[in-house]
């Protein structure tokens, strides 16, 4: 394990990142880890990650002569995505990544693959519009009335919720069939899911509550 933080941590993917996003995850996560050339992302914007990890082949040298060479962590397996290898050695109570969605649709629906695979991970990556995370067993969310709430299935799940004005309780969730998306709070919001297969989707405003429901959660998806 290259971090292993009893805090949560924030990781910087190479994807769009703003200062005002940064530093709303930084409150929420204040270690600052990065993403192969995330890293030339965090020093533009002020913040010096004690790692970088990732096959860099998009690590600036600017960047590298800014570093610690024993912050660098150098992987070069092609068969996994940074983000991948980020997830595998990264241990926190809570990661939020910045930079992991925008101008790549391929990259972003690769990010959502890792979230599933690395189902024993609490993970939720904040975008400029919404942020998106892996629902665990049990989760309780404190959403004001009317927020918007998409459920995603990455695989055959099932679910019960209270608080959703469109319940979950008797439906099968498929990539290919039944999915929850445009449904809406009614206040809190408790969900409890089948299997590590279900993506909540959420307005970014709502980032500081995810994250709080998120650490909050007892119930965490075994390491498989």
């Amino acid at each position: 394990m290259i971090v292993n933080a009893t805090e949560p941590v924030t990781l910087i993917g190479g994807a769009e990142v703003d200062k005002s996003m940064l530093d709303r995850a930084r409150a929420v996560a204040p270690r600052v880890i990065a993403a192969d050339g995330g890293a030339d992302a965090a020093l533009v914007n002020g913040a010096r990650p004690e790692a970088v990890i990732g096959d860099f082949d998009s690590l600036s040298d600017w960047a590298r002569q800014q570093l610690a060479p024993g912050s660098l962590h150098h992987i070069p397996d092609q068969d996994s995505t940074d983000f991948d290898k980020c997830m595998a050695n990264v241990a926190a109570p809570l990661i939020v990544g910045v930079g992991f969605s925008g101008a790549r649709l391929d990259h972003q629906l690769a990010a959502y693959n890792t979230l599933v695979r690395f189902a024993h991970r609490r993970c939720l990556l904040l975008g400029t519009e919404e942020l998106v995370f892996l629902a665990p067993p049990e989760l309780r969310l404190d959403l004001p009335e009317g927020c918007a709430v998409s459920l995603f299935p990455m695989g055959a799940v099932e679910g019960i919720s209270d608080g959703l004005e469109y319940p979950i309780g008797g439906l099968n969730f498929a990539p290919d069939g039944r999915v929850g998306t445009s449904n809406r709070a009614l206040g809190a919001v408790d969900l409890s899911i089948t299997a590590p297969k279900m993506l909540v989707i959420l307005p970014q405003t709502m980032m500081e509550r995810a994250a709080d429901a998120l650490l909050s959660s007892r119930a965490v998806w075994p390491d498989l």
